[in-house]
């Protein structure tokens, strides 16, 4: 099992998720996916924003919440909602997390927030706005547990290329 896990709850636009699977694949991150889905899973905008990164994917697709839960009840899982107080910087994130988002039109489901307002973070944004794009709310949430951990096992020193004009 992978020690960062990023939930998608019924996520509707293929664009969206093909980005994370790429952030997903370029981090080390598992990928799961509760059902339903917005798309098909072979859509082809999906596998376009994926581009080439399928085959370095970890993804696990649930029929729905009760089977996530039933499998993942027990792990340290942090909710993204822009209904949190409490900002996504501020938890210590433990070794082996997951970081759920709900769908792009509604968010996570109100009673998940209740259940768990210890865990519900925010990123913070101007007022008056709805929310993120949610491929952006992955990608500032997983840099932020790799920050955490100094960036462990990532190349963080690019090499310079000779370009040819």
């Amino acid at each position: 099992m992978k020690e960062i896990n990023i939930v998608l709850h019924c996520p509707e636009i293929p664009q969206n998720t093909g980005n994370i699977a790429r952030t997903c694949a370029a981090t080390g991150a598992a990928l799961h996916l509760i059902k339903p889905l917005g798309f098909e899973i072979d859509d082809r905008h999906l596998k376009r924003a994926g581009l080439d990164y399928w085959q370095y994917l970890d993804i696990t697709l649930y029929e729905n919440e009760e089977e996530f839960f039933r499998k993942n009840g027990g792990e340290a899982i942090y909710y993204f909602t822009t209904k949190a107080p409490r900002q996504y910087t501020e938890p210590q994130y433990p070794r082996r997390v997951f970081l759920m988002f709900g769908r792009e039109t509604c968010g996570l489901p109100e009673e998940l927030l209740q259940k768990n307002p210890d865990t519900a973070v925010r990123i913070p944004m101007l007022t008056g706005l709805r929310s993120l794009n949610l491929s952006n709310s992955v990608a500032v949430a997983v840099y932020e547990v790799l920050r955490q951990r100094s960036f462990a096992d990532l190349l963080t020193v690019g090499e310079p290329r000779s370009f040819s004009w």
